[in-house]
């Protein structure tokens, strides 16, 4: 009996985990982002208000699905970063909302579910480029002028 050993590099599988990781991470972050959202909110009576909220507290791992999508072909270390920051962005999303929702009642407590998307996006939309703008400077050092 002979036992099979993966002939993948390690970090191969490091961005493997890791993308698996961020694979789960986006659906829980989203659906229990709403879930928070809607049980923080249940006393309002506007169903239009509350779609638009559930839209905008999606609208970060809406970018996050499309951002994973058009990954593909981009640079390992860009990868990584994207995969890091999406089960980053689901788990501060999670105890943000968390806190809110299931904590003490607060008066305002809509202010957080307008803040924390568009800080997710501003996030997402610095993090990634930099590590992009990393990994092509690393490899055309690696390739010599």
């Amino acid at each position: 009996m002979t036992t099979r050993v993966s002939r993948a590099r390690p970090e191969g599988r490091f961005l493997g985990l890791l993308r698996t990781a961020a694979l789960i991470a986006m659906p829980a972050g989203a659906v229990g982002s709403v879930s928070l959202m809607l049980h923080a909110g249940r006393r309002n009576n506007s169903p239009i208000l509350l779609a638009l909220f559930a839209v905008w507290v999606l609208s970060p791992f809406i970018a996050l699905v499309l951002a994973n999508v058009v990954s593909k072909h981009w640079s390992v270390l860009t990868q990584a970063t994207l995969y890091s920051i999406t089960v980053a962005l689901a788990l501060g999303s999670l105890a943000i909302y968390g806190n809110v929702a299931l904590g003490a009642p607060r008066a305002k407590t809509a202010f957080v579910f307008v803040v924390v998307p568009p800080a997710s996006w501003l996030l997402l939309a610095i993090v990634v480029p930099v590590a992009a703008r990393i990994s092509d400077r690393l490899s055309r050092r690696a390739n010599g002028p």
